[in-house]
């Protein structure tokens, strides 16, 4: 396949190796750069991810030796058949690593080889170095993990598949009620409380912090643009360190009493920066989505 066509195929990568390589990790790379990640799918059914009609997004398989119709040979036609279907532009990504490692890697989880649950994983792992011995040749991307940790081995994945080689890094901006406790799985909550309530101006009390009016009264406070430039700095100081760090999903929650004013006010205006500052932001307002709900 020419360059040309390499520019605008669909791109298919089969990620195959031993198990304990790190295949699935690849995979979860792969996913966060974009691709749409499927693992250990009967060789017999992919065909048919890459005939469906109107899907142009990258696609990451992960081809796993314990699939009972698994074979080196399904798999090196399965190369063949993807390089004359146009459109798509198919390589294969391969995880390898030395036995002495994989051996460390099994002792220290105490887990079984696959291809010897009764035995010992040295015989599993020999057979399956054998086994996939003609893929490893095929490679066309071959990474050997063994003195690679995750980070390392994200770095590597994204150096080959990342679009620009970035890292994606999504951001979910919320506001919740204090009255209805904590949400779950926040990385960073701040406190918006000490702000000015509009809750106590009868005018604006049935309103929410998505209304200019409120919007206009809480940025009145003289600690409010402190506080929003402080938050915001702090965000972009420390969201590139988390994506450096290998983390995908990254959520920042601000309380207030009720959850209606204060603390949507400002995650409304931080999710705005975060985004004019180029991050991939969500925003969800739990209490506003809740009294939606119920009102439906």
């Amino acid at each position: 396949m020419n360059e040309d066509s390499n520019t605008t195929a669909r791109r298919i990568v089969l990620v195959s190796g031993p198990s304990g390589a790190g295949r699935s990790s690849a995979l979860n790379v792969l996913e966060d750069a974009g691709f749409e990640a499927v693992d250990n799918l009967p060789l017999r059914l992919l065909p048919h991810l890459f005939e469906a009609a109107g899907h142009d997004r990258p696609l990451a398989l992960g081809i796993d030796p314990r699939n009972r119709e698994f074979s080196t040979n399904s798999v090196i036609d399965l190369l063949g058949g993807l390089a004359g279907m146009p459109g798509l532009a198919a390589e294969l990504l391969y995880l390898d690593c030395s036995t002495d490692v994989l051996l460390r890697r099994y002792s220290e989880t105490r887990r079984r080889h696959p291809l010897a649950p009764n035995g010992r994983p040295s015989d599993g792992i020999a057979q399956e170095l054998q086994m996939l011995e003609p893929l490893r040749a095929r490679a066309d991307v071959l990474i050997d993990t063994s003195e690679l940790n995750i980070h390392q081995l994200r770095a590597e994945v994204e150096h080959w598949f990342a679009p620009e080689g970035q890292r994606r890094l999504t951001v979910s901006v919320q506001s919740f009620s204090y009255k209805r406790g904590l949400p779950r799985s926040v990385d960073m909550i701040f406190d918006c409380r000490f702000l000015t309530n509009p809750y106590w101006t009868p005018s604006l009390r049935a309103l929410n912090g998505t209304d200019v009016a409120v919007k206009n009264h809480v940025m009145a406070d003289l600690r409010f643009a402190a506080f929003s430039d402080k938050v915001l700095d702090l965000s972009l100081l420390l969201l590139p360190a988390y994506r450096e760090e290998g983390k995908s999903y990254f959520s920042i929650a601000f309380g207030c009493t009720g959850g209606q004013h204060r603390s949507v006010v400002m995650a409304q205006g931080h999710a705005l920066q975060l985004a004019e500052a180029g991050w991939q932001v969500s925003i969800r307002h739990r209490e506003l989505d809740l009294r939606k709900k119920d009102e439906a």
